[in-house]
């Protein structure tokens, strides 16, 4: 087994994991396998990523014909078949009006560029100071600077102070009388 001193793993008590790891080796639909042959639920679809569970087949298969054709163009002026195409299904999809997409490459990246086009917006409105960010108490909004100023988990904002964008957090809607987690559906809430 490779050494796990080089690896600084996000929100993980580092040197607690290192004691005694928890590995995982495979995945399939939405379960993982671990390295001493348990299956674990992955309850949060990859950290969001894996929707349609892991390793679909459609996806799979999808995603190895392209690497064989092309793996990875950026976007700085030169564009692609396929990121069109994308875009003009997605847009298909949409409300009327909102018929432009800027694709990116994960949801921390989404949410510093829907910050950085809404302060250009106004920037560009003539009304610049209009720069004060509403976000959930206790909510997640990525890993980037404009997540982590929007996100109201306190431990990931608490070192860096005032370098993070302005941001108000509004109260969560989370009444543990009323939403506990339960089997089935709650009666309140959703």
């Amino acid at each position: 087994m490779s050494s796990l001193d080089n690896f600084w793993m996000p929100f993980t008590p580092n040197r607690a994991f290192k004691a005694a790891p928890r590995l995982v080796v495979s995945a399939a639909g939405a379960t993982y396998q671990t390295d001493d042959g348990k299956t674990i639920l992955d309850g949060t679809s990859g950290l969001w990523c894996v929707g349609a569970g892991h390793r679909h087949p459609k996806i799979s298969e999808a995603m190895k014909a392209q690497i064989d054709v092309l793996d990875y163009a950026s976007s700085f002026q030169v564009g692609h078949p396929g990121a069109f195409k994308l875009t003009d299904r997605i847009a298909s999809l949409a409300p009327a009006g909102l018929d432009r997409v800027f694709l990116v490459n994960s949801g921390s990246e989404a949410c510093d560029t829907a910050m950085k086009l809404a302060l250009a917006y106004w920037r560009v409105r003539g009304e610049g100071q209009r720069n004060l960010f509403v976000g959930r108490e206790r909510g997640f909004h990525g890993v980037g600077f404009g997540g982590i100023s929007v996100g109201g988990m306190v431990n990931n904002r608490n070192a860096f102070g005032t370098s993070l964008l302005r941001s108000d957090h509004l109260r969560a809607t989370w009444d543990p009388s009323t939403q506990a987690f339960v089997k089935g559906q709650p009666e309140h809430g959703v």
